[in-house]
């Protein structure tokens, strides 16, 4: 109920208001069946853009931090997540982000929509990275079409260690829906899950005209910075 709430009472018709999103291509998610939502990652502010534009209830998941912080600030992000449906992943991997796929494939088996980043996380920079197989694992365990979607702007209405975004009109566009039951059993195959995800991160740089680095995001934000030439 509060998700609802959020999106058409409480939050929503100001975010429309103010943000005033100018979407390409939203007939391409479907109005019923699973499905799972493939998007970059620019911005913390995608997780709120996201629902508040498709029809339908989308379940995401969210690093497990955004769960447990402290304070007013804490609590208060906590109970949005929990109020938008968010999953809490621990990003360390194995059976803890194990788990949080299983979580959305039970959504996906009920006929709902999952929302994920493929990449893992934000991008550090803009560009698009090197997309992680948990996408294609729940694409080929679940059956559901993947549609592809691309924040435009969202990083430069709200960077990143932004707290209040800037004053903009936020741009998305959706591709069409991608299908993988030529795979069907195929689940596991780490050649067969790559080359899902690889489609994927495709269809998402043409969306977004962003550059692609064949590299994961995470391995680049542990990179040091680079010496400024004297």
């Amino acid at each position: 109920m509060l998700y609802w709430l959020l999106k058409y009472i409480i939050l929503g018709p100001l975010l429309r208001l103010i943000f005033r999103p100018q979407v390409e291509g939203l007939e391409n998610v479907p109005e019923d069946g699973p499905v799972i939502l493939a998007s970059n990652h620019l911005s913390f502010s995608d997780s709120i853009f996201t629902p508040l534009i498709v029809k339908r209830k989308v379940t995401f998941i969210a690093k497990a931090e955004y769960f447990t912080g402290r304070g007013l600030k804490g609590w208060l992000t906590k109970m949005f997540f929990v109020g938008s449906g968010t999953i809490p992943v621990d990003r360390s991997g194995g059976r803890a982000a194990r788990a949080a796929l299983d979580t959305q494939l039970t959504v996906l088996r009920s006929g709902g929509i999952a929302g994920i980043y493929p990449e893992g996380t934000r991008s550090p920079d803009g560009r698009l990275y090197r997309g992680k197989t948990g996408v294609a694992r729940l694409a080929l365990e679940s059956g559901a079409r993947v549609v592809p979607m691309a924040m435009l702007n969202s990083d430069a209405i709200q960077p990143t260690g932004q707290i209040v975004p800037n004053l903009g009109r936020v741009r998305i566009r959706f591709g069409a829906p991608l299908d993988f039951t030529r795979y069907a059993g195929m689940s596991g195959d780490r050649f067969v899950e790559r080359a899902v995800t690889d489609e994927i991160m495709y269809e998402l740089m043409e969306l977004s005209g962003r550059e692609y680095v064949d590299m994961y995001a995470q391995k680049a934000k542990a990179r040091p910075p680079e010496p400024v030439p004297a």
